[in-house]
């Protein structure tokens, strides 16, 4: 073999290396993304939870400011249903979160 044979099988060599090297670095970073994107979906739709019951709560007060007593009884059942549906949403939330978590194990 001459020298350009081996400098050519050392390039390919090592740039083979390289590759996987940076191959396996990537796949490490998007497995440990993969991982954490449920907790972190979690959390979002918990902070806007909160947002949206706070929300509700002061949208309660100020209607019943301007409302009469019945108007607030029909208010305060909207917003019992609607924070119901919160509920109901974060519950599938959880769910979904425990089986991303399952299927990642």
């Amino acid at each position: 073999m001459t020298n350009s044979d081996y400098l050519l099988k050392a390039a390919i060599k090592k740039v083979t290396e390289k590759l996987n090297e940076i191959l396996v670095d990537k796949i490490e970073e998007a497995t440990n993304i993969a991982q954490d994107a449920p907790e972190i979906l979690k959390k979002k739709f918990d902070s806007l939870k909160e947002s949206i019951i706070e929300e509700a709560s002061r949208m309660e007060k100020a209607e019943k400011i301007q409302e009469n007593e019945s108007a607030n009884t029909y208010q305060d059942s909207k917003i019992k249903k609607a924070l119901n549906e919160i509920e109901d949403i974060n519950e599938q939330i959880d769910l979904f979160y425990k089986s991303t978590n399952n299927q990642m194990k």
